[in-house]
């Protein structure tokens, strides 16, 4: 069952990520993804702190599915936090580009 988007909580500069929740029924989700992983989707290098929120809304539509799809791929315990890495976008697009050629790895 896919995530709802929920809130945005902005920039942890300590933490180099960018942090939101999603809701899973009326359960908040906790939610984070890494700068590199923003820039990766952004096309982009070094993104400025103070600029990622414009860029998280920018792409907050892809964000919010890589969250939802690794909720989905493994159960997480209360209070967890979802955090996307660069991985786990490179091995998402892996998977829609063999789809787009009709190839499978299987």
């Amino acid at each position: 069952m896919p995530l709802i988007s929920h809130e945005i909580e902005g920039h942890d500069e300590e933490r180099h990520a960018f942090r939101f929740s999603m809701l899973n029924d009326d359960q908040v989700v906790m939610c984070q993804i890494s700068d590199a992983a923003l820039d990766e989707l952004a096309g982009a290098k070094g993104t400025e702190s103070s600029a990622r929120m414009e860029q998280f809304l920018a792409l907050r539509e892809k964000i919010e599915q890589a969250a939802s799809q690794l909720f989905d791929e493994k159960p997480i315990l209360r209070g967890a936090v979802i955090r996307i890495f660069s991985k786990h976008l490179t091995a998402k697009a892996d998977i829609v580009s063999e789809g787009a050629s009709g190839q499978s790895s299987e």
